[in-house]
């Protein structure tokens, strides 16, 4: 086909950004069109991810807080998430943005170099400084709950929760998070509501917090 000042995704193993080609042939089955991005590209498709919808709570993309750039293609979720599934981190908590920045970088290096994930596995995570950071975003298939990933979102909060509850600035942002979504039609509004431990043989999301939720909106703890 012919193309002319347009952007390339090549979905291969690598990343490589084709942009300001004035004349040139390529062929279809290989690449997504799109705009170019002006900024550094750092998520899966650059800098500027769109992960901002209406009445969402405030969301550091992936540019912001340093992401890598997946490893391969991710592809998308085959349909509308019918599940949104509640994670902690089982790790130290943050409270400034430059804090939780660090962290949510550090999960991203510890799925991607010691799992070997093609990127951070969470669809979101989100800190008690208030703010949502993207993950893989709406979008893209996550590796958070094994055996949902293609059908449901991943949230992870920043912390360990076994035995207090996070603060009501990030308790407020999941909510608002998961309400966005249900009015962006980027979760079902019949969705169903886990922690973790629902689905899995985990601690996850903390017994507090796992505790707390069973009093949230589509709440199930049975599988369905």
């Amino acid at each position: 086909m012919f193309i002319g000042r347009r952007c390339f995704l090549y979905h291969g193993l690598v990343f490589v950004k084709f942009c300001d080609i004035v004349d040139a042939w390529m062929a279809q089955t290989f690449v997504t069109i799109g705009a170019c991005s002006t900024g550094g590209s750092t998520g899966s498709y650059g800098a500027h991810s769109g992960v901002q919808l209406s009445g969402c709570p405030h969301i550091v993309t992936r540019s912001e807080w340093g992401a890598r750039a997946p490893s391969v293609h991710i592809p998308h979720i085959p349909g509308t998430p019918k599940y949104a599934f509640i994670h902690h981190g089982a790790s130290p908590g943050c409270h400034t943005k430059a804090e939780c920045m660090g962290v949510v970088r550090s999960y991203q290096k510890y799925h991607m170099d010691t799992h070997q994930w093609p990127d951070i596995g969470y669809s979101f995570i989100v800190g008690e400084d208030g703010n949502v950071y993207e993950g893989r975003g709406w979008d893209e298939i996550g590796a958070h709950t094994l055996n949902y990933n293609s059908v449901g979102l991943g949230i992870c909060i920043i912390g360990n929760f076994m035995d207090h509850v996070p603060n009501d600035a990030a308790l407020n942002a999941v909510k608002q998070l998961i309400a966005c979504g249900v009015a962006n039609h980027k979760i079902s509004s019949t969705y169903i509501l886990h922690g973790h431990r629902d689905v899995n043989e985990t601690s996850c999301p903390g017994t507090k917090l796992y505790d707390l939720i069973q009093s949230w909106a589509h709440y199930s703890r049975h599988h369905k």
